[in-house]
Parts: structure tokens; C-alpha cells; sequence
């Protein structure tokens, strides 16, 4: 058996050496198109302190540092302690987010705290908009039209009885859990039940608007798992698509829809859906066929969120916590999206 050589004096060279046979990472990917620095205005003026803290207090971490380090969470899907183990484990994580090996990762602690600020700040779809907006200054988002769809998120279950489940669905907070305030913080009242296709989920639902070219998902919505997918869609869309065409399954359709069309002027490209006594035509069918050609591109985004990105479960409480990481989840997959656009057009030009 061949024994393994012990390097008895390690240097800079050696930590180098190492380093450029990792290769690139999806993360060295993001470093190489996103521009990190853009955010620095709104996570400061989000994130800032309204009042200095005293000489001696504890200091924060630099905000865009903190802010890498939930892309690599949200990318990765851990959680806070698996984060920071695996930022202390990983050289490719550490050159993502600007560290060597002497330099302090911050517990997992500090990651939840300052993804709790920015859950309490409200201004998650803030830093979502900023984005949206520098690629639409980049030229990436295209302008043929847009695809409507919605996709679970679960959440821990609950296991509760039939009258503590009852009672929340009504909006209350059962009586027996006011009393014990570490058990009522554990317990998620916003998320509900629903089944689809004979499954059961128990979470929130991702309500998103994506454009048809690129794939990158526009606008969003988070609302509990029961809400039907066409509730939503007057909050996604808005004069940004004037004239555009919109894509969707036949969940949405409806003359309550089709007034939301009119009201932007946009082509109706949603499937039409079949009655017990009013069967498809032929005709429809065939519709059908070349509208979901288009329509199934937001699969895409859902499928690579499910597998690139392993999966939109999420571990927090309450639908606020959902917002935020939902919110992140989305622009995460925006970015990965944004990076490979911009690869697959380097590689063009080349």
C-alpha cells in the first residue's frame, strides 16, 4: 500500500496549488458576473443601525459579506449551523466570499440575526426590484411576453390535534399555547394544508411571474399553501407587461382574468380547460399543444430550484421568515440564471 507523503512545511505556494485545482464553482461563477458592491446602498440603508451603538459594542459584519453568505445558504439550502460548517469546511466557499483560512467565519448566530433584520426590515422585494432592475439595464430580460405559475414550499409540519388545527384555520391562536411562549414560537399558525394530485403539502406557495426568453422570474407573491394560484395573479402582473403575451395553465382562466388582460392589453395565451359537458375541441387541443411549449419553460425555473439549488424547503416560522426566504430563493435562482445566460453569451461571441 502506498503511503501518503506528510508535507512537514506548508507555504503559500502549496495553498495556491490547491486552490487552482478546485476549478470553478457555481459560486466562482457569481463572483465572476454579479456586481456584489451594487447592493451595498440598500442593504446599508436597510440593515444600518438607526442609532450608533455605545464605545465597546459588539460591531457587525460587513453587510455584502453577510449578504454572500445567505446566497451560498439559499444556493446550498442549509441551515444556519450547516452554513457555517461548511464555510469553515470548503476553500472554493471561502474564496467565494473573499477569506482565507486566518480570517473569522461568524456562527451561525449571526447569520440567523442578520437574516432576521432583514426579515424585519420588510424590504425583501427591495433587494428582489434592484436586481430585476440592473437586468433589465444589462438587456437580458426580453420583452415577448410572460408565464404565470405557482409551486409549493414546505415547511417542518405540525403535528397538532383537530381542534388546535380547526382553531387556526379560523386565524386564532389556541388557547393552551398563549400560556406557554416557547411552545407557541415553534409552532408555524400562518402555513396551512392543502392537497394536490392525491399529495399532501403543508408550507407556502411561491406565486411567480417569469419572463418567457430569459426565464428569469420577474415579480413573486408568498401566500399560504391553501391559496388557489389564480388569487394571485393581479398582484403579478402590473404595466410592465402592457401589450405583452401571457402564458399560464388553465387554473387561470376566468372572465375575472380575462379582465386583468384587458386591463394591460395583453394576448391571451393561457390553455383552455375542459368541462364534464364541454369537452376540448380539436382545434383547442392543438392550441394547447404549441401554448405549452412556452408554458412549461417556468417548470424549468422550479426544477432548478428543486434540483440545482436541493429544494425549496425552508426551515423558519411564521410567514414573514417565509417572505424573506422565499424572496432570497428567487433571486438566488436569478442570478444562477443571469450567470449562465452570460457564459452561454461569452462562449457565443468567442
Amino acid at each position: 500500500m502506498t503511503k501518503i507523503k506528510k508535507q512537514v512545511n506548508q507555504g503559500l505556494f502549496e495553498y495556491q496549488e490547491r486552490m487552482e485545482k478546485l476549478g470553478k464553482t457555481p459560486f466562482d461563477k457569481l463572483n465572476e458576473f454579479i456586481e456584489w458592491e451594487d447592493f451595498r446602498p440598500i442593504l446599508t440603508e436597510l440593515l444600518a443601525p438607526k442609532e450608533q451603538k455605545a464605545p465597546g459594542g459588539a460591531s457587525h459584519y460587513d453587510y455584502v459579506f453577510m449578504f454572500k453568505i445567505l446566497v451560498i445558504q439559499k444556493y446550498c439550502n442549509l441551515s444556519d449551523e450547516q452554513t457555517e460548517f461548511r464555510i469553515n469546511d470548503s476553500l472554493s466557499l471561502q474564496r467565494f466570499l473573499g477569506i482565507t483560512l486566518a480570517d473569522k467565519v461568524p456562527d451561525h448566530n449571526k447569520i440567523w440575526d442578520f437574516r432576521e433584520r432583514l426579515t424585519k426590515s420588510g424590504k425583501m422585494k427591495a433587494l428582489f426590484h434592484a436586481f430585476d432592475y440592473y437586468l433589465e439595464q444589462q438587456g437580458v430580460i426580453g420583452k415577448k411576453g410572460a408565464i404565470i405559475d405557482a409551486s409549493f414550499v414546505e415547511v417542518p409540519r405540525q403535528r397538532n390535534n383537530r381542534d388546535d388545527n380547526k382553531k387556526i384555520k379560523e386565524g386564532k391562536i389556541p388557547e393552551n399555547w398563549k400560556d406557554e411562549p416557547n411552545k407557541l414560537s415553534h409552532k408555524d399558525t400562518d402555513a396551512r394544508w392543502t392537497k394536490k394530485n392525491n399529495e399532501t403539502y403543508y408550507g407556502y406557495k411561491n406565486h411567480i411571474k417569469a419572463d418567457i426568453l430569459s426565464k428569469i422570474i420577474r415579480e413573486y407573491e408568498v401566500t399560504d399553501a391553501s391559496v388557489h394560484d389564480s388569487q394571485m395573479m393581479e398582484n403579478l402582473l402590473n404595466e410592465k407587461d402592457r401589450g405583452k403575451r401571457l402564458f399560464a395553465d388553465s387554473a387561470y382562466i376566468g372572465a375575472e382574468k380575462q379582465g386583468l388582460i384587458n386591463k394591460y392589453k395583453m394576448v391571451n395565451c393561457i390553455n383552455y380547460k375542459g368541462f364534464r359537458n364541454k369537452k376540448l375541441r380539436n382545434g383547442q387541443k392543438k392550441l394547447n399543444h404549441l401554448k405549452s411549449r412556452i408554458r412549461c419553460r417556468v417548470e424549468h425555473i422550479f426544477g432548478f430550484i428543486e434540483n440545482s439549488m436541493n429544494g425549496s424547503f425552508i426551515r423558519t416560522i411564521g410567514k414573514n421568515r417565509a417572505e424573506t426566504n422565499i424572496g432570497l430563493m428567487n433571486l438566488v435562482y436569478n442570478m444562477a440564471r443571469y450567470t449562465f445566460i452570460m457564459r452561454q453569451k461569452a462562449q457565443y461571441l468567442v
